[in-house]
């Protein structure tokens, strides 16, 4: 759960070091950054891409303080081409996004050179930008993952919209290329292959004691929840959290093992003060906690671990 008195208690780590240079300051960089006018027309996050299974974004009014406002909105959403993101007001990173896959539309867009780039909707200084990623190992991990929101006739604009740092979160390269991916590979594999939607939510857990690197608070942990329909027609949601040890020293973070977990919806929820409605009722594993009162966890080593 975010701590709304929030205070870093840990000094800045020093940037990645060079056996022979020393130190190494982080590089200037361009700032790029996306007009507002430029996003008019987009289709965000819809809570009726199920059909019938109707899933608004997450409700954030225990951490209302916390979430960033959008000028112009009541409801604080970026809306970019089918995915939506919610910032986060004390970390300058997204409380979380959601996106609508289809896996019937789904088009390939190469990457190309897509720079990343500030959203001009809200100010500079309440995003993370490239000082956070410069000469370290972090990669500048997509929460919504770039190929998800391609599909359809705007799939090389949605492609583009994912290249924004309210989109991106400090990840190890092991944690982005490998864990992660591969449990993303299997959702939208599955959509493609049956041909169905899918739409899924994606953001950091933040704690009161995640270390502070160049002036941001580095989240340990990442969450998802899904929701799909069955082939029978029956709606379905999981949940999932990676986490990782860290170990400090006084030149960089040294990330330890990393565990991924299927969780339950409700697990998710305590975890980010988040509210997803009813959605923990189509989650196995929230009512298997529901009947017994114990908490489910399953460690997942592989796509075939995950129980749907």
């Amino acid at each position: 759960m975010i701590d709304l008195a929030y205070q870093p208690r840990l000094r800045d780590l020093r940037p990645i070091t060079s056996r022979n240079q020393g130190l190494i300051a982080p590089e200037a960089t361009p700032v790029r950054i996306s007009l507002a006018s430029s996003f008019a027309g987009r289709q965000g996050y819809q809570a009726e891409h199920l059909g019938g299974f109707v899933v608004p974004l997450p409700g954030t009014s225990v951490i209302a303080a916390d979430v960033l406002p959008v000028a112009g909105r009541t409801d604080a959403r970026l809306d970019y081409e089918h995915f939506t993101v919610v910032m986060s007001k004390s970390r300058r990173l997204a409380l979380f996004t959601g996106v609508n896959i289809d896996g019937s539309a789904s088009v390939s867009v190469p990457r190309g050179g897509d720079p990343w780039a500030f959203d001009g909707r809200i100010p500079e200084e309440a995003q993370a930008g490239d000082e956070l990623y410069a000469n370290n190992d972090f990669d500048r991990g997509h929460l919504v993952r770039r190929e998800d929101p391609n599909w359809g006739p705007s799939a090389s604009i949605a492609n583009h919209d994912t290249f924004h740092f309210t989109n991106c979160a400090p990840q190890l390269s092991a944690f982005n290329q490998r864990t992660w991916l591969s449990l993303e590979d299997y959702i939208l594999s599955n959509t493609r292959r049956v041909g169905e939607r899918a739409t899924v939510f994606t953001g950091p857990i933040f704690r009161a004691d995640d270390p502070v690197y160049r002036g941001i608070a580095i989240p340990l942990a990442y969450w998802k929840v899904v929701a799909f329909i069955h082939d029978d027609g029956r709606p379905s949601a999981s949940a999932y959290l990676i986490d990782y040890d860290v170990d400090l020293n006084e030149h960089t973070l040294l990330f330890g093992a990393f565990n991924t977990y299927q969780r339950s919806v409700t697990a998710i929820a305590k975890l980010t003060a988040l509210d997803f409605g009813d959605l923990a009722r189509f989650d196995g594993f929230s009512n298997e906690e529901a009947a017994t009162g114990t908490a489910v966890r399953r460690l997942i080593a592989g796509p075939e671990d995950i129980l749907l």
